[in-house]
C-alpha cells in the first residue's frame, strides 16, 4: 500500500501545496531543519494563548490563533504539544473500557495494569493507520481517513461485554469459587475477543458500500436513540462505581479491616467523585483553551491527589508492576461465543455510523469540504479502518476500537487539524503504555474518583444520541419509530431481567442452549433491542406526504418561521427573521 500525504487531495490542501517529489537528500536537510532552527522549533506561534486562563479580571486577545490546515508546516515544539494535548484528552477514555471489563472479568491487579497498557499501545498504533490514510493498491479505495482522526476503546462494548461475561458465569463457561465468589475468567474474555474479530467483517464489508447508501440504511432514527440507550446503560455503571462498588477487595483497600474500607455509598466516597465532578466543571468556566480540551484529565489528577493525601491511594500495586509491558505480554484463548454475535453485529453497525459522523465532523473542522468523491473516499477509507482496527485489537488482546470524536473539540480550540499534531499523539500514547508503572498508577485510582469521572464521560455519550435525534424531523412517522424502539430499550435497562424466564430449556444440548442465550442476551440489552427494532421499523414504515405538517414542535417552529418568536442574541431579543445567520445543521 501507498501512503497518501495529501497533496492528490486537491480541495482539501490548506496553505501551500508541499510537493511529495523530494529526494532523500532534501527530505534529511528538512529534517535537520526542522529540529536545529528556532524557526522549524519554535515558529511564531502564541503559546501563550493554550495556556491562558479564561478568568474574568484577565483581558482576553481578540486576535485568533493561526489555523494549521492539514499539511501546513508548524513547529516541531507545537506539534509535540498539541499531541500532548491530543493523548491527554483521549486518555480517560482508552483507560476506561479496559479497566471496566477487566473488573468484569474478574481479573487480578496485574492483568488489569497490563490490559490497560495495551490499550494505550494499540490505540497509538492503529490511530496513526487512520491518519495515513494508504491507498490500496490497483482499485480506488483507501484504508483510514488521512485526518487527524484517532482512535480509542469503545464504550459502545462495555454492556455486552459485562452482560455476556455475566451469562457466561451463570451458565458455568467462567468459573465459580465454592463461596459463589467470580474467579478470573481468560477463556470468557478470549471469547469476547474472538467473537469481535469476526463481527468486525461486517463493518469491514459495509465500507465498500457508498455513503450515501450507508446513511440511507442507517440513519439518525436508527442511531440516535440507540447512541442513548448505550450511553444511559453505562451511566448507570458509572454511578456505582463513584459509590465504589468493589470497596476493600480491588479498587480500593486489601481487606475489610483495612483503615478506609466503608460501607458502599459512604460520604467519603461520593466526596471524592464529586471532587473529580466540580474540577471538570471549574475547568470548563475558567479553564485555558488547553485545560478545557483535557478538563476530565484534570479533574481525574485533582481526585486522585486529594485521594492520595486522605490516604486512599494503595501504592503496592504500582511498586510491584513491571517497568515495560508490550502486546502479547499476556494472552486468552480467542474462541466464539454464539450469544454474542447479535449483539456484536448491532455494535459495529453502531461504530460504522458513529465513524461516518465523526469523519464528517473532522472534515468540517479541519476546514475540509464535507461532500463530492473526495469525502466519500474518506469516508469509505474511515469505515474500512475502522473495522480492521476492531479485528486488530482484538488479535491484540483489546476489546474493538472506534474513531473519537472529542479530538475534535481539541482541533477546534487549537485551531490544529495538523497530522503531524495527530502522529505525535500517536507518539505519546505508544510511550505511556509501554511504561507500564503508568499503567499501575491508572487502575490503582479508587473507584469512587474513577467513577465521577465516567459518569461525566458516559453522560457525555447519552447526550450525543440525543444529539443526533435532534436532527430527525418529528412528525408522526418518525416519532412513532422513537417510541416503539426506546419502549423496549428503556424497560430492557429498567428491568434487566424481563425475558429472563420465557426459555426453560435445561438440556444438554449446547447448540440449543446458546441459541435461546443469544436471543436473551438480545433481548435483555437495551440498546441491542432498540437497534434492531428502529432498523426494522425504519425499512417497513413508508413516509406520508401528509405528515410534513406535523414537523412543526412544541417549542414553536412554525412561530419562528414567520419570525414571531424572540429569541436572546448576545442579550438583545430579537425575532427569528432577525437572527437567521447562525450556522445550523453541523455534525459535533
Amino acid at each position: 500500500m501507498a501512503a497518501d500525504i495529501g497533496p492528490a487531495d486537491g480541495p482539501d490542501q490548506i496553505g501551500p501545496d508541499y510537493s511529495p517529489e523530494r529526494s532523500v537528500s532534501q527530505q534529511i536537510s528538512h529534517i535537520v531543519k526542522a529540529f536545529t532552527t528556532k524557526d522549524g522549533l519554535l515558529g511564531s506561534y502564541d503559546y501563550v494563548f493554550l495556556f491562558k486562563p479564561n478568568l474574568p479580571f484577565m483581558k482576553r486577545s481578540r486576535r485568533p490563533a493561526p489555523f494549521f490546515g492539514l499539511n501546513d508546516r508548524m513547529p516541531v515544539l507545537l506539534a509535540f504539544l498539541l499531541g500532548f494535548q491530543h493523548a491527554l484528552a483521549m486518555l480517560a477514555g482508552v483507560i476506561t473500557p479496559p479497566i471496566i471489563i477487566a473488573s468484569a472479568a474478574g481479573f487480578d491487579t496485574a492483568t488489569s495494569e497490563y490490559l490497560v497498557s495495551t490499550s494505550l499501545i494499540v490505540c497509538g498504533i492503529l490511530s496513526a493507520i487512520q491518519i495515513t490514510r494508504l491507498h490500496i493498491p490497483k482499485t480506488g479505495y483507501y484504508l483510514g481517513t488521512g485526518l487527524l482522526s484517532v482512535v480509542g476503546t469503545s464504550f459502545s462494548i462495555i454492556p455486552i461485554a459485562t452482560a455476556g461475561l455475566a451469562q457466561m458465569y451463570k451458565n458455568g463457561k467462567c468459573p465459580t469459587a465454592e463461596d459463589g465468589s467470580l474467579l478470573p475468567c481468560p477463556e470468557g474474555y478470549g471469547a469476547i475477543l474472538g467473537t469481535a474479530c469476526l463481527c468486525a467483517v461486517l463493518e469491514m464489508g459495509l465500507s465498500f458500500m457508498p455513503p450515501t447508501l450507508l446513511k440511507r440504511l442507517f440513519p439518525p432514527i436508527v442511531t440516535g436513540p440507540t447512541v442513548t440507550l448505550i450511553g444511559v446503560s453505562l451511566i448507570e455503571s458509572a454511578l456505582e462505581v463513584w459509590a465504589d462498588q468493589k470497596v476493600a477487595t480491588i479498587w480500593l483497600c486489601p481487606s475489610n479491616a483495612a483503615p478506609h474500607a466503608l460501607p458502599w455509598g459512604s460520604a467519603e466516597f461520593l466526596g471524592l467523585g464529586f471532587s473529580v465532578f466540580l474540577t471538570i466543571i471549574l475547568c470548563e468556566r475558567f479553564g485555558s483553551p488547553i485545560m478545557k480540551s483535557t478538563s476530565v484529565v484534570v479533574g481525574l489528577l485533582t481526585g486522585c491527589i486529594i485521594a492520595a493525601a486522605c490516604g486512599y491511594f494503595d501504592k503496592s500495586s504500582i511498586d510491584a508492576a513491571p517497568a515495560v509491558s508490550f502486546i502479547w505480554v499476556k494472552t486468552f484463548p480467542l474462541s466464539i461465543y454464539g450469544p454474542l454475535v447479535m449483539p456484536l453485529l448491532a455494535v459495529y453497525l453502531i461504530l460504522m455510523m458513529e465513524t461516518i459522523g465523526d469523519i464528517t465532523a473532522t472534515c468540517d473542522v479541519s476546514r475540509l469540504q464535507v461532500d463530492g468523491k473526495l469525502f466519500d473516499s474518506r469516508i469509505q477509507g474511515g469505515v474500512l479502518a475502522d473495522g480492521m482496527n476492531g479485528m486488530l485489537a482484538g488479535l491484540c488482546t483489546i476489546t474493538p476500537m472506534s474513531t473519537f470524536a472529542q479530538n475534535n473539540g481539541v482541533i477546534a480550540l487549537t485551531r490544529c487539524a495538523n497530522r503531524k499534531a495527530g502522529y505525535a499523539a500517536c507518539f505519546f500514547l505508544i510511550i505511556m503504555g509501554v511504561f507500564s508503572k503508568f499503567a499501575a498508577a491508572l487502575v490503582a485510582i479508587p473507584s469512587s474518583v474513577l467513577g465521577g469521572m465516567t459518569t461525566f464521560l458516559f453522560s457525555s455519550v447519552a447526550i450525543s444520541g440525543i444529539r443526533i435525534i435532534s436532527t430527525v424531523p418529528f412528525n408522526r412517522r418518525t416519532r412513532f419509530i422513537l417510541t416503539a424502539a426506546m419502549a423496549l430499550g428503556f424497560g430492557a435497562k429498567l428491568v434487566p431481567t424481563w425475558f429472563s424466564y420465557v426459555f426453560t430449556y435445561t438440556g444438554d444440548n449446547r447448540a440449543k442452549a446458546g441459541f435461546f442465550d443469544a436471543i436473551v442476551l438480545v433481548m435483555e440489552t437495551g440498546f441491542a433491542v432498540t437497534a434492531f427494532l428502529a432498523i426494522i421499523l425504519n425499512l417497513i414504515i413508508s413516509e406520508d406526504d401528509d405528515e410534513d405538517d406535523e414537523t412543526a414542535s412544541i417549542a414553536g417552529s412554525d412561530a419562528r418561521e414567520e419570525g414571531k418568536v424572540e429569541t436572546v442574541d448576545g442579550g438583545v431579543l430579537k425575532t427569528a427573521s432577525e437572527s437567521t445567520g447562525g450556522e445550523t445543521g453541523k455534525i459535533a
